[in-house]
Formats: structure tokens, C-alpha cells, sequence
């Protein structure tokens, strides 16, 4: 994204210059304050209708994709792991998937050949075995009686079943007690396909399992300051006080 400013609907500026260039394979990690825009800047890069992007570019592999809906984006490649993952009843998680798959196959061939059902599930089951899923979860519907930290984990198995090139998570740690966050970051380590992801947290402990390659301070709608993964250690020590200027 280049020199993004965006706003909410009703014209109140959030966003304030944003600069950021993620490449494939590349894990940056989005810290700062509350108030300071970070889960804005996930629903913007995605496309959310709430908000508008009044300057600058947001560009996926080189496409510029600023006026495109959120199901174009999907297309393109890019996914949006939610702070607070909705339950939709009756709609099987299984079966979600498996069609959002197909989609993208045929996206990128009309001939494509789909994946069969029972292939589907032999890959779905290995996948949220990561995740320490039980083998009901081909069965329950998306989310729905899931506990927090279930949905967040349904959010890592949802991103590695579709393969996007590049996504955001926004705050894919929190609820989660220590052995769910280990399997969520092995989850994430052990991708088989090159993901540039943009990971929003509070928290410096995530960092312990996820290895970035930058961290970036978010204060105000701006970046603030840059740095290696010693930078987020430094903030657990010394708080954001003195980047609030």
C-alpha cells in the first residue's frame, strides 16, 4: 500500500499515510496502541465498505485493487483473518470450504478440475489436526458453538486450506491460551506455499512462535517507527509513550 489515507464513512480521518510493502513469504507484525488504527488498516486493505480510502494506492502483486469489493480481493488473493469471527448457522464449515476452493480453482482455469469431496476431507482433516480440531469439525457448521478461541483457530485453518498470497490477521492471538497459540504459530510456520502475511497483535508473545521479518509501530493512522523482531521486545519494556508525539 502506498501513501494510503482512509476515513470512515462519515468522513473521520483514520488512516493518515500509510506506507507498507509486504513481499511473498514475508511475515511483518503490526503492534501500537489502542485508537492508533491497526484493525482499521486490516479492514481497509481488504475493502471494507465501512471505510474509504481517500489517497493512495493499495496494490496486490502490482495490480492496483483500491476499488475493488472485498469477494474481487478474495479472488485476487487476499484474506482477512477477523478480530471477532462471526458464527453462521446451518452453513457447514466443511462444505464452505470446499466450494470456496472449487471457486478459486475456476478462477484460474475453466477447465479446472474440481477436488472431490473425499479428497477434500482427507486434506480438511490433516490440516485441523495441526490445530488440534476434533474429527467432528468436518460436521459443525462455521463457527457456530465454537469457543473464542476455536473461531480463531478456524480462522488459521480457513487461510491454509484456501492458500491466499498474501493475508492479514487481525489480532489472531488474543483468547487464546498458551497451547492454542502454539498450535496456531506452528500452523502458520509450517505453510506449504509462499504467504506474505501482516499480523496485527497486542501482545509480544505471539513473537516467541512467529519469527518476523519486521515489526512496524502503528500510532495515530501513521508508522511511526520500523524495526526487526528486537523492536517488539523493546516495546514490552517501554511502552508506546514516546512515538505518541
Amino acid at each position: 500500500m502506498l501513501n494510503v489515507h482512509a476515513t470512515t464513512r462519515d468522513g473521520k480521518e483514520i488512516l493518515r499515510g500509510i506506507t507498507l510493502k509486504v513481499k511473498a513469504g514475508e511475515k511483518h507484525v503490526i503492534m501500537g496502541p489502542n485508537g492508533g488504527g491497526k484493525s482499521t488498516l486490516a479492514y481497509v486493505l481488504m475493502g471494507h465498505p465501512g471505510y474509504k480510502v481517500t489517497k493512495g494506492k493499495i496494490l496486490l502483486n502490482g495490480k492496483d485493487v483500491t476499488k475493488m469489493s472485498v469477494d474481487e480481493r478474495a479472488r485476487k488473493g487476499l484474506f482477512l483473518g477477523f478480530q471477532y469471527p462471526v458464527e453462521v448457522a446451518g452453513v457447514n464449515m466443511a462444505a464452505f470450504l470446499r466450494v470456496a476452493v472449487n471457486e478459486k480453482t475456476r478462477g484460474k482455469k475453466s477447465n479446472a478440475k474440481i477436488v472431490s469431496p473425499i479428497a477434500f476431507r482427507q486434506e480438511l482433516m490433516e490440516k485441523s489436526s495441526r490445530l488440534a480440531f476434533s474429527d467432528d469439525i468436518t460436521k459443525r457448521s462455521l463457527n457456530e458453538g465454537f469457543s473464542g478461541g476455536e473461531k480463531k483457530k478456524a480462522e488459521i485453518l480457513q487461510m491454509t486450506v484456501l492458500k491466499p498470497k498474501f493475508a492479514v490477521l487481525d489480532e489472531p492471538d488474543s483468547g487464546l491460551d498458551v497451547d492454542a497459540l502454539k498450535y496456531m504459530a506452528r500452523a502458520i510456520s509450517e505453510l506449504d506455499f509462499p504467504l506474505g502475511l501482516i499480523l496485527v497483535t497486542h501482545y509480544q508473545r505471539v513473537l516467541k512462535y512467529i519469527k518476523p521479518d519486521k515489526v512496524h509501530i502503528l500510532v495515530k493512522g501513521r508508522i511511526a517507527h520500523s524495526g526487526g523482531a528486537d523492536l517488539a521486545l523493546m516495546i514490552e519494556k517501554e511502552g508506546y509513550e514516546k512515538y505518541q508525539d
